[in-house]
């Protein structure tokens, strides 16, 4: 039988993920009627996590609540799970599978979420592994421009910040590929530049790109600007004493913004953004809130379509 796993953003195909988006839509539209299918009753989901995290962890949490199904969860699983007594992730996923109807993983290790899939009973999702992949939050940010911006072919993205070692980007950036005339921009540190993987991987799929220093210039440009933290918890100090700070997002920087463009953020943001919230709550161009919000229904899909429990064409 087919174990619908997800461990990296390569395996969406355009197709599924319009099934996903439409999906996602319908469920959100349920949800403001107050009648959200409950699709998932009786399954179980765990939430596995290696790694602390907030809104992943909660958001599919919740999406398995609202869809009628009930989950169990660990946010520090290498410390309190027998990881810690140095138990495999193969051999814990197999026999966590044997508890669950799937599971939502996230590792410091690049490559431990595909490790676990291979072995897997149960459908494992990648919920991020280390400085590798997060493929959920890749749907979630290529559902936000579909539903900001009405397209995904044709769009000009700016990528900004820690590009090295952001998972998200590198996810967002294999999601990118599958649609057409793309154009993405880096701006990062000189230290944190996008990893040479991509770019070949861009090229391959004639994906257009570009590397610069001026975050300035950029912003009257891009129809989205996905701004990303510097990740402190992933460099040497020193590395991050040269980075931070360098491109921050504030309240006079909106004038340089197109009226119908989007501002992103995978969250948590911390210095990167620096806007009151007075302006996040009213100006149409910050949709990070309403991004982390659209994960929530890109995530109940994604759980239906695993669990073989939405209505997906085969």
């Amino acid at each position: 039988m087919e174990i619908r796993s997800l461990y990296e953003s390569q395996q969406f195909s355009t197709q599924l993920l319009f099934q996903l988006f439409k999906r996602a839509d319908d469920l959100q539209e349920h949800a403001r009627q107050g009648t959200i299918p409950q699709t998932l009753n009786g399954k179980i989901l765990a939430a596995l996590f290696y790694e602390p995290s907030t809104r992943t962890r909660m958001s599919f949490e919740s999406a398995m609540i609202r869809l009628g199904g009930n989950t169990i969860s660990t946010e520090n699983a290498a410390e309190f799970t027998s990881f810690a007594k140095g138990e495999s992730i193969e051999d814990s996923t197999r026999v966590i599978g044997g508890y669950v109807d799937i599971i939502a993983m996230r590792t410091k290790q690049e490559g431990l979420a595909k490790n676990a899939a291979d072995v897997s009973y149960v459908p494992v999702i990648n919920a991020g592994d280390g400085r590798g992949q997060h493929p959920t939050q890749a749907l979630l940010d290529v559902y936000t421009i579909y539903r900001e911006l009405k397209q995904v072919n044709g769009i000009h993205i700016a990528m900004v910040g820690d590009l090295k070692n952001g998972r998200t980007v590198r996810s967002l950036c294999y999601l990118l590929g599958k649609f057409e005339n793309i154009k993405i921009t880096f701006v990062s540190p000189n230290n944190l530049r996008m990893q040479d993987d991509i770019k070949a991987y861009l090229k391959k799929h004639d994906v257009v790109y570009e590397q610069t220093n001026d975050l300035n210039e950029i912003l009257s440009r891009a129809d989205a600007i996905y701004i990303t933290r510097i990740q402190k918890e992933r460099m040497s100090g020193q590395d991050y004493e040269s980075a931070k700070g360098q491109f921050v997002v504030g309240k006079d920087d909106l004038d340089k913004i197109k009226p119908n463009a989007i501002l992103m953020h995978p969250l948590p943001h911390i210095e990167e953004i620096s806007l009151p919230v007075s302006i996040e709550e009213t100006d149409r161009r910050v949709a990070y809130i309403r991004q982390a919000a659209n994960g929530l229904y890109a995530r109940m899909a994604l759980l239906e379509w695993a669990l073989k429990k939405g209505p997906f064409k085969e």
